[in-house]
């Protein structure tokens, strides 16, 4: 009786659903291993599970009240019993076909992202041979019984779905380093991962704006940029309809208009406007130059772009619009005098009812198009779809934890995947505070910015990082939590500096535009030095062996992460599906890579940066490690140049006293092979950058060739 009135009366609050695979739990050998976000999921968990499962109370839940309804409902396994008596009853259970609950994290989630977990559900799915079913609770983060001091927004009864995922086996854990008990525990932490990223509902970009302003409220002062302006969610919603109805009269649906925008709060609105309305914001690398640019939209068919005369004005871009002399340039400023009254009355109405005053657009609809950095080739169009970059941000939401406590600091261009996806969507998406700043080579303000906007996260480049931290106070970051790295190669002499001066760990993340920004990334719950960390959850990949190249090799990956395809400027307009030699699909990044038994990602190069030497195959990044190992206070890149005996490596330095006795002698000190010391040192005042801050090597070959 108190089963069925509590059942009911909780799927009255909370509109409870139980989705997913729901079967499973009526055959063979079911384990369900749960995340814990508040009190409350024991007993939903209890009520709504078909199967009578035996649940394993958490140690939250010990002496609360809600245990002893838990108890009245289910038979439950008390916190704290660990003993051998009790393992013989989780093993007799599970064997005999009955629902076994457990929630490996076993204390309540302070963040919503996956925690520390325990191994005894491991231990229990080993032996069992359990078929591994995870659960996402979902709602519950947000209710008054979910962890206390935490600032996420607090509803009275939000909606709650218990999601069951397809059945995982748990395999015994393979040989690698640490104990077994601990690869147990991470094979643990990885399917608890992949849960939370496989349960990211599909919903257009558009659709998860309107949720985050539903969920922490339309007058959330969600981000600043550098004019000082504080943004709420209503503004962003506001900005957001009236660019989209505007740019809608002289766009099409599925167009791909050019955005050649600053970090302002305008070109967020502007993305989100366009998505809105189904158009493609094509974001523009405006640091690239006039005949890139161009190349860009023709490649993409852009017919339309849209800028901001100030910006224009400040950056001095007016030769490089000049060079668009086929495409149609709108200046937002003028946008403002083509507003009527209709037009006012449908956003008064699109504010009262979002959700009915647009059409749902499709998720699998591309979103965006970013182009690739041009730092080795010609730049190609690459179309992200909307819910591909949504998945993005999911695969990164399971490994790293924030949320509105946090405040991003994002000072790189939004034409950039790294900017754009994680920098600036989706710290929007989640609630979490963010501070938009133009230019990511004031390298004397940011640091000051981090300091007076109380800022907890910072994104960058290798390069840009470094600079940072030489320039910055030793309490500038004082408030920093989180230091990301992405878009080139973390040197070792920039993690030391952030870690000496400031006390931080810099987190390198291995990505792709084609593949969203992450890849793989060396992630607080799983970090190991000299790696790039383990690959996200929901990223197939293949390690494809190259021919005179002994360790590792060429990776191809696949998720739902993937670029719908590229736009080449060989067949314009046309978008190509992703596929490599592993199939249809699969994306072939180039990237040398090795992968240890504990699934550890060691990036070696690329493939079109190696040298063939005396009949091997060397690496230039392995050049310019010795080079930074020899001379850590200055910057060097390595390139390939063709000589009457065949391929040979120059180093180009700033460092003005490096020759190849030093480069040899560090060398020997790291064990690396003699063919790895460039044959020939060239001095340098600077090294060419990209707008991303990467090292542009199509202008050092140039150089060298000059």
């Amino acid at each position: 009786m108190l089963r069925a009135i509590l059942k009911l009366l909780l799927g009255l609050l909370f509109r409870v659903r139980v989705v997913g695979h729901a079967d499973a739990l009526l055959h063979g050998r079911p384990l369900v291993l749960a995340n814990h976000d508040s009190l409350l999921d024991a007993l939903l968990v209890a009520l709504y599970l078909p199967g009578a499962p035996l649940i394993v109370l958490p140690r939250a839940l010990a002496g609360h009240r809600i245990a002893a309804l838990v108890r009245r409902c289910t038979e439950c396994v008390e916190p704290g019993d660990s003993g051998g008596a009790t393992v013989k009853r989780l093993l007799r259970a599970v064997r005999a076909g009955r629902p076994v609950v457990m929630f490996p994290q076993d204390r309540v989630s302070t963040t919503g992202s996956t925690m520390k977990v325990y191994g005894a559900a491991g231990v229990i799915a080993l032996r069992a041979e359990a078929d591994v079913i995870p659960l996402r609770i979902q709602g519950t983060l947000y209710t008054r019984w979910a962890a206390t001091g935490l600032r996420w927004p607090r509803q009275r009864f939000p909606r709650v779905t218990l999601q069951l995922l397809p059945v995982k086996r748990f395999a015994a854990p393979a040989a690698g380093e640490g104990s077994r008990r601990q690869r147990i525990n991470d094979h643990l932490q990885g399917i608890m991962q992949q849960a939370m990223a496989a349960a990211e509902p599909r919903r257009s970009l558009f659709r998860a704006l309107l949720d985050a302003a539903a969920l922490h409220g339309r007058r959330t002062r969600i981000f600043e940029d550098v004019r000082g302006q504080l943004t709420t969610y209503a503004d962003l919603l506001k900005g957001s309809f009236a660019l989209g109805r505007l740019t809608a009269k002289f766009t099409q649906p599925g167009e791909r208009v050019g955005v050649l925008m600053p970090n302002i709060g305008a070109t967020v609105c502007l993305v989100f406007g366009l998505a809105s309305r189904g158009r493609v914001a094509a974001m523009l690398n405006y640091s690239s130059g006039a005949e890139s640019v161009r190349g860009a939209c023709a490649a993409a068919t852009i017919r339309t772009v849209i800028t901001s005369r100030s910006f224009v004005e400040v950056a001095r871009l007016q030769p490089l619009l000049d060079a668009l002399s086929s495409c149609r340039i709108v200046y937002v400023e003028d946008l403002r005098e083509t507003m009527g009254l209709a037009d006012k009355l449908w956003i008064l109405r699109a504010l009262l009812h979002p959700r009915s005053a647009l059409p749902e657009t499709d998720p699998a609809a591309t979103a965006v198009v970013l182009f690739t950095s041009g730092s080795e080739a010609r730049p190609k169009g690459v179309a992200l779809s909307q819910d591909g970059m949504l998945a993005s941000m999911a695969q990164l939401r399971a490994v790293i934890d924030f949320g509105p406590d946090d405040k991003y600091l994002n000072a790189l261009p939004m034409y950039h995947i790294f900017g754009l996806v994680v920098g600036t969507l989706m710290p929007l998406l989640t609630g979490t505070r963010l501070f938009l700043y133009t230019n990511p080579l004031h390298y004397k303000v940011i640091p000051e910015y981090a300091y007076t906007r109380d800022c907890t996260y910072i994104f960058g480049t290798s390069t840009f990082l470094g600079n940072y931290a030489r320039q910055a106070h030793a309490y500038d970051f004082y408030r920093m939590r989180f230091v990301i790295s992405g878009g080139e190669k973390l040197h070792p002499e920039v993690a030391q500096q952030w870690f000496s001066k400031f006390g931080l760990r810099v987190h390198e993340g291995y990505g792709a535009t084609e593949c969203g920004p992450a890849m793989a990334f060396n992630a607080p719950l799983t970090y190991r030095a000299g790696t790039v960390g383990r690959f996200l959850p929901g990223i197939e990949y293949r390690v494809v062996p190259v021919p005179g190249i002994e360790q590792g090799g060429v990776v191809h990956v696949r998720g739902p992460n993937l670029m719908q395809g590229y736009f080449f400027h060989e067949q314009p307009g046309v978008l190509q599906a992703p596929r490599s030699e592993v199939g249809e699909g699969w994306y072939n990044t180039g990237d040398v890579v090795s992968v240890d038994g504990d699934g550890f990602v060691t990036v070696l190069g690329r493939v079109k940066r190696f040298a063939k030497i005396a009949g091997e195959m060397v690496s230039l990044e392995r050049v310019e490690t010795i080079a930074y190992h020899a001379s850590p206070g200055f910057k060097h890149a390595a390139v390939v140049e063709m000589t009457r005996s065949g391929e040979s490596t120059v180093l180009l330095t700033t460092d003005p006293a490096l020759d190849r006795i030093a480069l040899q002698h560090a060398a020997r000190q790291i064990n690396a092979q003699e063919l790895a010391v460039a044959r020939r040192v060239i001095k340098v005042d600077n090294l060419p950058l990209l707008g991303s801050g990467k090292i542009d090597y199509v202008t050092l070959k140039d150089m060298v060739v000059l």
